[in-house]
């Protein structure tokens, strides 16, 4: 029996800082000037420099594999839909709650959501998870 109910939710808060969007420019190899460029940035509709949306998406990444359903599970599955830019000092909360669960295949279905300090969604989604035994492994 997979221990988890439908409606089950959890949340994690991360401030986005100068340093995470240059070592995720370094890591992906993505430098696009509207990330890593102040004086490139200032130009464009944003104003200044945006957060790579992926970069968003990792918070994602650490609730569910740390939170909900946490350690042992593995990512199958993630649609996101980018809805407003994150911005250096964004405080960002990711949000999953569980919307389907499939017993027999150990596959949860998540509900997604990223908000910003103003409570503004920023990404939306569903991801799919496996889980592993209760105490096991996948």
């Amino acid at each position: 029996m997979v221990p988890f109910k439908i409606g089950e939710e959890a949340s994690f808060s991360r401030t986005v800082t100068e340093t995470d969007i240059v070592l995720f420019a370094g890591l992906s190899g993505d430098y696009n000037p509207v990330h890593v460029d102040k004086e490139y940035a200032k130009d464009t509709r944003f104003g200044q420099r945006i957060a790579h949306g992926i970069l968003t998406t990792t918070f994602l990444s650490r609730l569910l594999g740390m939170e909900l359903p946490g350690p042992g599970a593995i990512y199958l599955d993630q649609t996101l839909k980018f809805k407003k830019p994150v911005f250096i000092g964004d405080t960002i909360t990711a949000k999953a709650i569980i919307t389907e669960v499939d017993e027999n295949r150990r596959i949860l279905t998540l509900s997604t959501i990223c908000t910003n300090q103003e409570n503004k969604v920023v990404l939306e989604g569903s991801g799919r998870m496996m889980v592993p035994e209760e105490g096991g492994k996948i």
